[in-house]
């Protein structure tokens, strides 16, 4: 659809951050929810990244990301097709005050009258005319200087989401905002949501780029001095624009809504009736892959007998209920979450605990599956000086030119066709063939071809730990 004629164009700033606990075993820090799929062709940042490529008003995205997702970033990307402005690298995490000042420091040296469209990489929203009303009176808004949030019209009373109360109104366009109101327990939600003026805060926001800087230094200068040095001395590396370590590490943690939106008189919300959801918890991934009517939801191998309303979702292991009802079932291959349909808003306590514990910690931070620049590795049997692996690696790319110490490698190739690098010597290896990669050889594996190559891996040897890797060269900066 064109819209170019009719909406000024807004640069997209995408914020992907955030570790998506409550959507633990499936979303985890080493791979967290934006960049899962939940059994769709897309991952939650490729369908945010899609719905800009549909219209024309939307300049190429600028992304603000952490460094340890550089390259889930860079990959999804390719996979769809899309070229970026530019993906800032925050080089630790400082919530979205400093992120978005980061951003529009860096639009405005571009363009100092850009206006800004922020939104979070994760949620599902319908873009319809409706949605771009809405976008259209933001737009007048912001071009008089005011700061503007999106407010969605609660269909629920609601208890994980927070809430903008209305204000005065700002001609026809939308609304000054009379308070904030953090996430509520039911009977204030209810009582809320009947009082008919409040919305459900959406975490999108639309500013003139220099409107932001300007209210956010008056303030939170820390933030913005912070975040404007930050990108004054940052630095590109590969296809990313790494944020100056030591300058973005002096600002504050802190969210827009507390550092900003909170306090200034300039804020203002556009009420926003269409569907959307931050697909913050299982019960909310429910209701999106519902079909409206009470039943239960299927996603993976599952057989049900004699149970009703469940949300069963399974990346691998057979899920087998019987005689249970109103329970979400996740079961991924190293963890199994089985919880109370009403009780999925209160995860992060579970993950809490499980963090804590030395036995359990590493479930939350990391998949079995690593996702590495030109692909990953799943392990897939760990024993006494002996692991197994399945590698993939993507169409193109290659591993870096390494050696290991204290390990030796056999390689078999399941599918695809892999270029292989021993000391000097550089062989192809086809499907249901093998090679041997001698303790302290300089080794390579590259796949050449148009497909995915798949290798499992046996490795063997008297330390098989991630860092006994020495990288010679790297395509991806790696030491």
């Amino acid at each position: 659809m064109s819209v170019g004629n009719e909406i000024r164009p807004l640069v997209p700033v995408i914020l992907v951050g955030g570790s998506g606990s409550r959507l633990w075993p499936m979303s985890r820090t080493s791979y967290p929810k934006q960049f899962l799929s939940f059994g769709e062709s897309e991952s939650l940042f490729q369908k945010t990244i899609l719905r800009l490529q549909s219209f024309d008003a939307y300049q190429p995205p600028l992304i603000v990301t952490n460094d340890d997702y550089r390259f889930l970033v860079g990959e999804q990307l390719r996979q769809i097709g899309v070229t970026p402005r530019a993906v800032l690298l925050e080089p630790v995490a400082r919530n979205t005050a400093p992120a978005i000042a980061a951003a529009a420091a860096f639009v405005t040296e571009q363009d100092p009258d850009a206006i800004l469209h922020v939104l979070p990489s994760d949620h599902h929203m319908n873009i319809d005319a409706t949605y771009w009303d809405c976008v259209r009176r933001a737009i007048n808004l912001a071009e008089t200087g005011h700061l503007v949030t999106f407010g969605i019209t609660p269909t629920e009373p609601a208890t994980g989401y927070g809430y903008i109360e209305a204000g005065a109104a700002l001609g026809d366009d939308g609304f000054a905002i009379n308070r904030f109101v953090e996430k509520p327990d039911m009977a204030t939600a209810q009582e809320m949501v009947a009082a008919g003026k409040f919305a459900w805060n959406s975490g999108m926001f639309v500013f003139q780029a220099a409107a932001y800087l300007s209210e956010a230094r008056r303030l939170v200068p820390e933030v913005v001095d912070a975040a404007t040095r930050a990108t004054q001395n940052a630095r590109d590396d590969l296809e990313f624009c790494r944020l100056d370590a030591d300058d973005f590490a002096t600002a504050p943690s802190i969210s827009v809504d507390y550092a900003v939106f909170e306090k200034t008189d300039k804020a203002a919300v556009v009420p926003c009736d269409i569907k959307w959801s931050d697909l913050g918890t299982w019960a909310s991934i429910w209701n999106h892959k519902s079909d409206g009517e009470d039943g239960s939801v299927v996603e993976g191998p599952a057989t049900l007998e004699e149970s009703q309303n469940l949300f069963v979702y399974s990346d691998g292991p057979h899920v087998a209920a019987h005689g249970v009802e109103d329970l979400i079932v996740v079961a991924t291959d190293d963890a199994v979450l089985v919880t109370h349909k009403d009780r999925s808003e209160d995860m992060k306590t579970l993950v809490e605990r499980l963090k804590a514990s030395p036995d359990t910690s590493d479930l939350v931070a990391n998949h079995r599956t690593d996702y590495r620049p030109w692909g990953g590795f799943t392990s897939l049997i760990t024993g006494d000086q002996f692991q197994v692996k399945r590698l993939f690696v993507n169409p193109g790319r290659q591993l870096s030119l390494q050696m290991h110490h204290h390990r030796a490698e056999h390689w078999v190739v399941v599918c695809g066709t892999a270029q292989v690098t021993i000391d000097d010597t550089v062989v192809t290896v086809q499907e249901n063939e093998s090679v041997f990669i001698p303790l302290g050889a300089k080794h390579r594996l590259a796949n050449p071809g148009p497909e995915t190559l798949e290798v499992i891996e046996i490795q063997t040897g008297s330390y098989l730990g991630e860092d006994d890797i020495i990288r010679f060269t790297d395509d991806f900066g790696r030491k």
